[in-house]
Parts: structure tokens; C-alpha cells; sequence
């Protein structure tokens, strides 16, 4: 009976701190041995988190006039950014942004025409040895599901929270700290050509910082009371590099509760059968 006792006690502590634990900040480090992470606040956070239409939009901005110029988004197709809990934007606007660019396509006698929605995203590079050569050496990494292949560690207990709180923010969270901890290499420390210091990475990094304040005007509505720091501009291209690696996050956390609800409804239904077939059953 103690031992049952003990056992109890301790899943209802678990299960407390499971529920607070959302109200306790909790430290983080990255992969590396940089500086201890800063969680941020994320809409897409939680049971029941969604995109904000708006961020998306200004990290898609962000995406193609900073990032896609070195980075690819291979798995990105342009009819995705018209989908449902995307970045928002009409077919029309789609058909018309995809216009802008260049498909090489070998299949017609003037090998290259004009992208259409059903297009990837064009790579900045058409080989990797280009993209290593414009990079000293440097393979940057493909955008499309890199929030999901990133992630900071915590400490214990901390990362046994994650369970109850449904954290899996990682990705954004190590993206963001990556992105606005570039600093002075400490005094002791001689930092390679062509290499910058990143306190977060913990150590020196090739790429050169992206984002620095005022560097892009948004546009759009919604948009214009939105600061134009490096902090904002960081959290903005962090939520949309969440959504590229996982579009679908809304309808697959509201399909999980449409479940669960079901599953309770049906062990309730359940029980009141077992009631009724057994309530005249001497036991």
C-alpha cells in the first residue's frame, strides 16, 4: 500500500509540473557549446497553436529577399504559399510571384521558360560545387526542413516537461538565438578569414550575418507597427522556416483532438455498456 501511495504521489507531481510548466521559464543550450538559449513565445506553441498569417508573410519576405540567395528551399513548391494555414497569399499573387523567375527546363527547344505555380522554389545555385565556391567552402543548407532537423538541449528535468507541454519549438528557438547572437570574438580568441563569430553557435561560423535593424521595410497590411529590428526580423524567418518543414501543423493538432475527444467518447459509451450488460450479473 505505500508503495502504491509513493507511485501515486509521484505521477501527480509529474503531471503538476507537467501543467506549470508552460508558467517556468526553462533554460536551454544549444547543440554546441555556445551561450544558453532564449526561448520565445511562439503562436504556433501549445495543443491548440496556429500560424500567424501575418508572420509568415513578412518571413517569406524575409526568405526571398535575404536568404534565397544562398539557400535553397528544394521540397518548396510555389503553390504551397496559397495553401491553407500558410503565408495566405491568393493564386493570383502566386501565379504572379512564380512569373518573376526562371525554370530551366530541358525539354523545351529554349531550355528555360517562365516558373509556374506547380514549380519548386529555384535554387540560388545548379550545383553544389557552385554553392561551395560563392561560399568559401561552405555548403549552405537547404531551407526546407531544417526547423525540424535543428534543436537546442535542455537540462533535466526541464526537457521531461516537454512531454505534458507539447513543446516542439526547438528548431525555431535554435534558428532565432542563431540569428541574433553574432558578436566580437572575446580577446583571447582569433576568429579564421571568412569566418564570424556566433556566440549561440559557440565558436566561429561561415555565414556572415544576415539581419540587422532596419535592413528591410515590410510590406503588406498588418504590417506596418512591426518593429524592424534583427530580434523581429530573426522571429519572423524562424516561424516561416516552421512552416516550410511543417505546413500542416494546424489541421494535424485539430485531427489529434478531434481523436482524443473521440476516443474519451468512446470509453465513456463504452463503460455505460459494460454497466448495462452486467447489471443484473451476480459478481
Amino acid at each position: 500500500m505505500t508503495y502504491k501511495n509513493n507511485f501515486f504521489k509521484s505521477a501527480l507531481f509529474a503531471v503538476t509540473l507537467g501543467l506549470t510548466g508552460g508558467l517556468v521559464a526553462t533554460p536551454a543550450l544549444s547543440e554546441g557549446v555556445g551561450v544558453e538559449a532564449e526561448l520565445q513565445s511562439w503562436s504556433f506553441a501549445g495543443l491548440f497553436g496556429t500560424y500567424d498569417q501575418n508572420q509568415l508573410q513578412r518571413g517569406f519576405q524575409i526568405f526571398r529577399e535575404v536568404c534565397s540567395s544562398c539557400h535553397s528551399a528544394n521540397l518548396i513548391s510555389f503553390r504551397n504559399l496559397s495553401e491553407e494555414g500558410g503565408p495566405g497569399f491568393t493564386e493570383a499573387q502566386v501565379k504572379a510571384l512564380a512569373a518573376e523567375y526562371i525554370i530551366i527546363d530541358p525539354e523545351i527547344e529554349a531550355g528555360e521558360r517562365a516558373a509556374v505555380p506547380a514549380d519548386r522554389w529555384p535554387a540560388p545555385f545548379e550545383t553544389e560545387l557552385d554553392a561551395r565556391g560563392s561560399n568559401g567552402g561552405a555548403l549552405p543548407p537547404d531551407f526546407s526542413v531544417l526547423a525540424k532537423a535543428r534543436g537546442i538541449s535542455q537540462k533535466f528535468p526541464y526537457w521531461a516537461l516537454n512531454y505534458f507541454t507539447a513543446y516542439q519549438e526547438g528548431g525555431p528557438d535554435y534558428i532565432y538565438n542563431l540569428l541574433t547572437n553574432y558578436h566580437e570574438a572575446p580577446q583571447d580568441v582569433e576568429v579564421p578569414d571568412g569566418k564570424y563569430w556566433n556566440a549561440y553557435f559557440g565558436g566561429p561560423i561561415s555565414m556572415a550575418p544576415p539581419l540587422d535593424d532596419g535592413f528591410i521595410e515590410y510590406v503588406g497590411e498588418g504590417n506596418g507597427e512591426v518593429p524592424l529590428t534583427t530580434e523581429q526580423y530573426a522571429k519572423d524567418i524562424s516561424a516561416f522556416m516552421m512552416w516550410m518543414a511543417d505546413p500542416h501543423l494546424a489541421s494535424r493538432k485539430q485531427m489529434g483532438f478531434r481523436t482524443l475527444t473521440f476516443l474519451f467518447l468512446l470509453a465513456g459509451m463504452m463503460y455505460l455498456v459494460k454497466r448495462k450488460l452486467w447489471a443484473n450479473v451476480e459478481h
